[in-house]
Protein backbone atom coordinates (compact mmCIF):
# COMPACT_ATOMS: atom_id res chain seq x y z
CA UNK A 1 0.00 0.00 0.00
CA UNK A 2 3.13 2.58 -0.05
CA UNK A 3 1.63 3.80 -3.50
CA UNK A 4 -0.35 6.61 -2.50
CA UNK A 5 -1.82 7.34 -5.37
CA UNK A 6 -3.74 3.66 -5.81
CA UNK A 7 -5.23 4.40 -2.08
CA UNK A 8 -8.89 5.92 -1.44
CA UNK A 9 -8.98 6.87 2.18
CA UNK A 10 -12.03 7.90 4.08
CA UNK A 11 -11.91 9.70 7.15
CA UNK A 12 -15.39 9.91 9.55
CA UNK A 13 -15.05 13.08 11.50
CA UNK A 14 -14.15 16.46 10.55
CA UNK A 15 -13.26 17.74 13.50
CA UNK A 16 -9.42 19.44 13.82
CA UNK A 17 -7.96 15.73 13.94
CA UNK A 18 -10.06 14.24 11.41
CA UNK A 19 -9.82 17.11 8.95
CA UNK A 20 -5.61 17.13 9.31
CA UNK A 21 -5.78 13.59 8.89
CA UNK A 22 -7.39 13.72 5.71
CA UNK A 23 -4.89 16.40 4.31
CA UNK A 24 -2.04 14.42 5.11
CA UNK A 25 -3.26 11.48 3.03
CA UNK A 26 -4.72 14.03 0.43
CA UNK A 27 -0.78 15.17 0.20
CA UNK A 28 0.28 11.62 0.23
CA UNK A 29 -1.25 11.50 -2.84
CA UNK A 30 -4.56 9.55 -1.51
CA UNK A 31 -8.33 10.40 -2.98
CA UNK A 32 -10.02 11.02 0.38
CA UNK A 33 -13.27 11.19 1.09
CA UNK A 34 -14.12 13.69 4.36
CA UNK A 35 -17.74 12.63 6.68
CA UNK A 36 -19.13 14.43 9.32
CA UNK A 37 -22.81 13.90 10.86
CA UNK A 38 -22.61 18.13 10.73
CA UNK A 39 -22.65 19.95 7.50
CA UNK A 40 -21.37 22.57 8.91
CA UNK A 41 -18.60 21.34 10.74
CA UNK A 42 -17.56 19.39 7.16
CA UNK A 43 -17.95 23.21 5.66
CA UNK A 44 -15.81 24.52 8.30
CA UNK A 45 -13.24 22.08 7.74
CA UNK A 46 -12.68 22.06 4.26
CA UNK A 47 -12.16 26.16 4.61
CA UNK A 48 -10.43 25.42 7.55
CA UNK A 49 -7.96 23.28 5.62
CA UNK A 50 -7.54 25.90 2.36
CA UNK A 51 -6.58 28.52 4.70
CA UNK A 52 -3.84 25.66 6.85
CA UNK A 53 -2.09 25.39 3.79
CA UNK A 54 -1.54 28.52 2.08
CA UNK A 55 0.01 28.88 5.30
CA UNK A 56 1.87 25.52 4.41
CA UNK A 57 2.86 26.93 0.91
CA UNK A 58 4.02 30.42 2.37
CA UNK A 59 6.43 28.17 4.75
CA UNK A 60 8.14 26.19 2.21
CA UNK A 61 6.13 22.96 3.23
CA UNK A 62 4.80 22.51 -0.38
CA UNK A 63 4.04 24.36 -3.54
CA UNK A 64 1.31 26.32 -4.41
CA UNK A 65 0.28 23.27 -7.41
CA UNK A 66 0.94 20.39 -4.27
CA UNK A 67 -1.65 22.22 -2.07
CA UNK A 68 -3.94 22.80 -5.34
CA UNK A 69 -3.85 18.73 -5.74
CA UNK A 70 -4.44 17.97 -2.27
CA UNK A 71 -7.12 19.80 -1.79
CA UNK A 72 -9.25 18.60 -5.28
CA UNK A 73 -8.42 14.79 -3.54
CA UNK A 74 -10.17 15.93 -0.53
CA UNK A 75 -14.07 15.79 -1.22
CA UNK A 76 -16.97 16.21 1.17
CA UNK A 77 -18.61 13.23 2.04
CA UNK A 78 -21.96 13.90 3.55
CA UNK A 79 -23.38 10.21 3.75
CA UNK A 80 -21.43 7.69 5.07
CA UNK A 81 -22.45 5.14 2.65
CA UNK A 82 -20.06 6.57 0.14
CA UNK A 83 -17.06 4.95 2.15
CA UNK A 84 -18.20 1.54 0.09
CA UNK A 85 -15.34 1.54 -2.29
CA UNK A 86 -12.74 2.82 0.50
CA UNK A 87 -9.38 1.10 0.43
CA UNK A 88 -8.57 2.52 4.04
CA UNK A 89 -11.04 4.57 6.91
CA UNK A 90 -9.70 6.14 9.66
CA UNK A 91 -12.54 6.99 12.29
CA UNK A 92 -11.74 10.37 13.85
CA UNK A 93 -14.88 10.91 16.16
CA UNK A 94 -15.09 12.11 19.66
CA UNK A 95 -13.61 10.26 22.49
CA UNK A 96 -16.56 8.17 24.16
CA UNK A 97 -16.60 4.82 23.60
CA UNK A 98 -20.45 4.87 23.05
CA UNK A 99 -19.99 7.41 19.73
CA UNK A 100 -16.99 5.53 18.77
CA UNK A 101 -18.29 2.08 18.76
CA UNK A 102 -21.45 2.99 16.71
CA UNK A 103 -19.40 4.63 14.15
CA UNK A 104 -17.48 1.52 13.43
CA UNK A 105 -20.74 -1.06 13.69
CA UNK A 106 -21.84 1.59 10.96
CA UNK A 107 -18.56 1.57 8.58
CA UNK A 108 -18.39 -2.45 9.51
CA UNK A 109 -21.65 -2.94 7.41
CA UNK A 110 -20.83 -0.09 4.58
CA UNK A 111 -16.99 -1.00 3.70
CA UNK A 112 -15.71 -3.91 2.06
CA UNK A 113 -14.35 -6.95 3.78
CA UNK A 114 -10.79 -6.11 2.79
CA UNK A 115 -11.04 -2.21 3.65
CA UNK A 116 -8.88 -1.00 6.70
CA UNK A 117 -10.51 -0.01 9.69
CA UNK A 118 -8.46 2.53 11.90
CA UNK A 119 -9.55 4.65 15.26
CA UNK A 120 -7.79 7.18 16.04
CA UNK A 121 -8.88 6.93 19.81
CA UNK A 122 -6.21 8.25 22.30
CA UNK A 123 -7.51 6.29 25.20
CA UNK A 124 -9.29 3.78 25.05
CA UNK A 125 -8.34 0.00 24.25
CA UNK A 126 -8.56 -0.96 20.79
CA UNK A 127 -9.93 -4.56 21.24
CA UNK A 128 -12.38 -2.96 23.16
CA UNK A 129 -13.47 -0.97 20.37
CA UNK A 130 -12.77 -3.99 17.93
CA UNK A 131 -15.57 -5.99 19.88
CA UNK A 132 -18.39 -3.50 17.61
CA UNK A 133 -16.90 -4.94 14.67
CA UNK A 134 -17.77 -8.55 13.60
CA UNK A 135 -15.17 -10.59 14.42
CA UNK A 136 -14.10 -11.33 10.33
CA UNK A 137 -13.18 -7.96 10.11
CA UNK A 138 -11.23 -7.68 13.32
CA UNK A 139 -8.11 -8.83 11.65
CA UNK A 140 -8.10 -5.52 9.32
CA UNK A 141 -8.77 -3.68 12.59
CA UNK A 142 -5.87 -1.04 14.63
CA UNK A 143 -5.51 2.43 16.19
CA UNK A 144 -3.74 5.24 14.34
CA UNK A 145 -3.14 7.59 17.15
CA UNK A 146 -1.73 11.28 15.38
CA UNK A 147 -0.88 13.91 17.72
CA UNK A 148 -2.07 17.60 16.93
CA UNK A 149 -1.93 19.05 14.55
CA UNK A 150 -1.55 16.28 12.43
CA UNK A 151 -0.34 18.09 9.85
CA UNK A 152 2.87 19.30 11.81
CA UNK A 153 3.60 16.55 14.40
CA UNK A 154 5.15 13.32 12.73
CA UNK A 155 4.46 10.77 14.89
CA UNK A 156 1.83 8.36 15.18
CA UNK A 157 1.53 5.58 17.54
CA UNK A 158 0.51 2.03 15.63
CA UNK A 159 -1.82 -0.04 18.03
CA UNK A 160 -2.96 -3.41 17.09
CA UNK A 161 -6.24 -5.28 18.73
CA UNK A 162 -5.97 -8.86 19.79
CA UNK A 163 -6.91 -9.86 16.43
CA UNK A 164 -5.06 -7.90 14.51
CA UNK A 165 -3.35 -9.31 11.39
CA UNK A 166 0.65 -8.68 11.45
CA UNK A 167 0.64 -8.19 7.95
CA UNK A 168 -2.42 -5.00 8.32
CA UNK A 169 0.28 -3.87 10.93
CA UNK A 170 2.81 -3.91 8.23
CA UNK A 171 0.90 -2.65 5.51
CA UNK A 172 -0.45 0.57 7.80
CA UNK A 173 3.53 1.29 9.23
CA UNK A 174 4.66 1.63 5.44
CA UNK A 175 1.83 3.73 4.63
CA UNK A 176 1.91 6.10 7.53
CA UNK A 177 5.98 6.25 6.46
CA UNK A 178 4.78 7.11 3.14
CA UNK A 179 2.84 9.86 4.20
CA UNK A 180 5.30 11.57 5.97
CA UNK A 181 4.71 9.65 9.62
CA UNK A 182 6.90 8.07 11.50
CA UNK A 183 4.99 5.12 13.61
CA UNK A 184 6.06 3.26 16.51
CA UNK A 185 4.56 -0.17 17.82
CA UNK A 186 2.69 0.59 20.83
CA UNK A 187 0.72 -2.65 23.24
CA UNK A 188 -3.11 -2.11 23.50
CA UNK A 189 -3.34 -0.50 27.02
CA UNK A 190 -5.30 2.39 27.99
CA UNK A 191 -4.04 5.35 26.89
CA UNK A 192 -1.28 3.62 24.73
CA UNK A 193 2.14 5.13 25.47
CA UNK A 194 2.44 9.13 24.85
CA UNK A 195 -1.03 9.82 26.73
CA UNK A 196 0.10 8.34 30.12
CA UNK A 197 3.67 10.04 29.47
CA UNK A 198 2.26 13.19 28.98
CA UNK A 199 -1.29 13.36 31.92
CA UNK A 200 1.28 12.29 34.72
CA UNK A 201 3.42 15.53 33.45
CA UNK A 202 0.12 17.60 33.20
CA UNK A 203 -1.60 16.10 36.51
CA UNK A 204 1.62 17.05 38.32
CA UNK A 205 1.93 20.43 36.71
CA UNK A 206 -1.57 21.55 37.98
CA UNK A 207 -0.68 20.37 41.40
CA UNK A 208 2.37 22.19 41.47
CA UNK A 209 -0.28 25.28 40.65
CA UNK A 210 -2.48 24.27 43.79
CA UNK A 211 0.15 23.98 45.67
CA UNK A 212 1.85 27.30 45.22
CA UNK A 213 4.87 26.42 43.93
CA UNK A 214 4.79 28.75 40.85
CA UNK A 215 2.39 30.56 38.13
CA UNK A 216 1.17 28.60 35.14
CA UNK A 217 2.85 30.83 32.60
CA UNK A 218 6.27 30.44 35.07
CA UNK A 219 5.94 26.48 35.05
CA UNK A 220 5.20 26.77 30.99
CA UNK A 221 8.55 28.74 30.91
CA UNK A 222 10.62 26.24 32.83
CA UNK A 223 9.56 23.38 30.70
CA UNK A 224 10.59 25.07 28.21
CA UNK A 225 14.23 27.08 29.08
CA UNK A 226 14.72 23.77 31.41
CA UNK A 227 13.67 20.77 29.65
CA UNK A 228 13.80 21.71 25.86
CA UNK A 229 10.01 21.45 25.61
CA UNK A 230 8.52 23.55 22.56
CA UNK A 231 5.34 24.22 24.55
CA UNK A 232 4.29 24.36 28.20
CA UNK A 233 1.67 22.26 30.03
CA UNK A 234 -0.53 25.25 30.42
CA UNK A 235 0.00 26.32 26.94
CA UNK A 236 -0.60 23.06 25.87
CA UNK A 237 -4.15 22.55 27.89
CA UNK A 238 -5.15 25.54 26.53
CA UNK A 239 -4.51 24.66 23.11
CA UNK A 240 -6.39 21.35 23.29
CA UNK A 241 -8.42 22.01 25.97
CA UNK A 242 -8.62 21.33 29.65
CA UNK A 243 -12.06 19.76 29.43
CA UNK A 244 -10.43 16.84 26.83
CA UNK A 245 -7.34 16.31 29.69
CA UNK A 246 -9.84 15.83 32.33
CA UNK A 247 -11.62 13.20 30.01
CA UNK A 248 -8.78 11.56 29.30
CA UNK A 249 -7.66 11.58 33.19
CA UNK A 250 -10.71 9.89 34.18
CA UNK A 251 -10.11 7.07 31.60
CA UNK A 252 -6.92 6.97 33.03
CA UNK A 253 -7.86 6.97 36.48
CA UNK A 254 -10.31 4.46 35.83
CA UNK A 255 -7.34 1.74 34.33
CA UNK A 256 -4.60 2.59 36.85
CA UNK A 257 -5.99 4.24 39.63
CA UNK A 258 -5.11 7.15 42.08
CA UNK A 259 -1.45 7.99 40.16
CA UNK A 260 -4.09 9.76 37.58
CA UNK A 261 -6.73 10.60 39.48
CA UNK A 262 -7.28 14.18 38.20
CA UNK A 263 -6.23 17.22 40.24
CA UNK A 264 -9.35 18.92 41.93
CA UNK A 265 -8.45 22.85 40.65
CA UNK A 266 -8.33 20.71 37.08
CA UNK A 267 -11.74 19.73 37.95
CA UNK A 268 -12.92 23.36 39.04
CA UNK A 269 -11.45 25.15 36.30
CA UNK A 270 -13.21 23.14 33.64
CA UNK A 271 -16.33 23.50 35.81
CA UNK A 272 -16.10 27.42 35.82
CA UNK A 273 -15.74 27.22 31.61
CA UNK A 274 -12.06 27.93 31.45
CA UNK A 275 -11.25 25.28 29.62
CA UNK A 276 -9.23 27.08 26.89
CA UNK A 277 -9.95 25.81 23.61
CA UNK A 278 -9.65 27.85 20.08
CA UNK A 279 -10.69 31.55 21.66
CA UNK A 280 -11.82 30.68 25.11
CA UNK A 281 -10.01 31.29 28.44
CA UNK A 282 -7.66 29.09 29.96
CA UNK A 283 -4.90 28.97 32.16
CA UNK A 284 -2.59 31.09 30.52
CA UNK A 285 -5.32 33.82 29.42
CA UNK A 286 -6.35 34.01 32.80
CA UNK A 287 -2.44 34.48 33.71
CA UNK A 288 -2.27 37.08 31.15
CA UNK A 289 -5.70 39.46 32.90
CA UNK A 290 -4.29 38.66 36.58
Amino acid sequence: MSDMTRIRAGVVGAGLMGAEIALVFALGGADVLLNDRDPAVLDAALSRLAKLTEKGVARGFYTADEREQALARIRPAPDIVGFADRDWVTEAVFESLEVKTAVLATLDTICSDDCMIASNTSTIPISTLAAALRPSRRRNFLGTHYFSPVSRMPLVEVIPGFDTDPDIVDQVTATLTAIGKTPIAVKDVPGFAVNRLLHAMLIEAVKLVEDGVATPADLDLACKLGLGHPIGPFALMDAVSSGLCLQVQEILHDAYGERFRPPTLLKQRVAAGLSGGRGRPGWIVKEARA
